[in-house]
């Protein structure tokens, strides 16, 4: 097995308390479609559901809490092995006291 060959060996992280499989150099957001989920966050006012729109970073409709950090775009943010991730609901600072 070459180098590039154990570059693309899948590996795994944990979304909402489910495993999504990976490979190097693909986003969270690739990740979660090539899963079959559509949508990961609700919206601030109302609840609705968001995924990908945009795919390129411009909006903010696809956003996702990793490790812990809140607001992060699912597709610009490279997937990792073990990474922590959840559905982000609101502003994403539900947890934190006021």
């Amino acid at each position: 097995m070459s180098a590039g060959d154990e570059a693309q060996l899948p590996f795994q992280f944990r979304f909402d308390e489910r495993t999504i499989d990976a490979t190097a150099g693909q986003t969270i957001g690739a990740a979660l479609i090539a899963a079959g989920h559509r949508s990961w966050r609700r919206t601030r006012v109302g609840g609705a559901p968001r995924g990908v729109f945009c795919g390129i970073g411009v909006c903010f409709d696809c956003l996702v809490t990793v490790n812990g950090q809140p607001n992060q775009r699912a597709c610009l943010v490279e997937a990792a092995p073990g990474d922590r991730v959840r559905t982000q609901e609101g502003a994403g600072h539900d947890d934190l006291a006021c």
